[in-house]
Parts: structure tokens; sequence; C-alpha cells
């Protein structure tokens, strides 16, 4: 069984600078959603999905994490542009997206490229995995992700 504490070693940028690990957001309920681009149509949407969602979220006690492999700077300015409540970590040696295992060989335009697939994580307070969405569509994703975190004991 995945827990939390699996990737204390993988320590990651997040906006604002600081340098986190998943294994320090134990406690709470976590989503950890992955995104292959800032910026593009389908990410910038599932992003304002869980903004929009956010107060709900909070009121179970959830913490939002989005990740891609873009940097830093990318993620600031995507971030302030959607107006983000939650930290977007820049993944750029893939390290955690390695870790859960969503590089995947994707077709673009008819050549292969290894990318991100769309997919979310959900941990419980204690930091065990409790379910996993691979290759997500946008629409009601982030739906289906908050009445999972609502059901959590």
């Amino acid at each position: 069984m995945t827990q939390l504490n699996d990737f204390t070693d993988i320590q990651v940028l997040a906006t604002g600078g600081e340098e986190i690990s998943l294994a320090d957001m134990a406690g709470k309920p976590l989503v950890v959603y992955f995104y292959p681009r800032d910026n593009t149509p389908g990410c910038t949407k599932q992003g304002q999905g869980f903004r929009d969602l956010y107060e709900r979220f909070q009121a179970a006690d959830c913490q939002i994490v989005g990740v891609s492999r873009d940097t830093l700077a990318s993620h600031e300015k995507f971030a302030e542009k959607q107006s983000f409540p939650f930290p977007l970590l820049a993944d750029t040696d893939e390290a955690l997206c390695r870790a859960f295992d969503v590089i995947k060989e994707k077709n673009m335009y008819g050549k292969k490229v290894m990318g991100i697939e769309r997919s979310t994580f959900l941990f419980d307070a204690n930091g065990t995995l409790v379910q996993e969405w691979r290759k997500v569509r946008v629409p009601g994703h982030v739906e289906a992700v908050l009445e999972s975190v609502e059901a959590l004991d």
C-alpha cells in the first residue's frame, strides 16, 4: 500500500518558492494531481475546477497540489493568472512523476513522445493512498475527486 512517507526523499519546489516533500503533508487528506503542461486548455480547465471547488475541499480539510514538469517560473505565472489557491510543484527532474508512474508514451501530432498522463491520487489523513484516477478526462473529474474526499471518514 502506497504511503506519503514513501516520498520523503523527493523534495520539489512549489509556487511561493519553498521546497516541499509530499511526506510533510501527511495529517490531512491530500489530492495530488498530475497534468501535462501549464497554460494548455485541458490543464487550465482542470486547475480551474480544483480552484472553483477549493472551498469545498477545504471544508473537508483536504489539501491540493498540482504537479507537472514545468519550471517554477512557468508555474508562478500560471498560478497567478488563474488565481490558484493551492501550490503547483515544479517536478523538472521528473522524480515525483516517475515515483507515481505517470510518465507515459503519448502520440503528439503523429510523433511518439514521453509525457505526463493526466492522473490524480487521493491520500487519507494517515498518508495512505486510498484512490487513484489515471487517464483522466477533465469534464466531471474534479467533482468525482471531491465526492471521494467528502466520503473519507
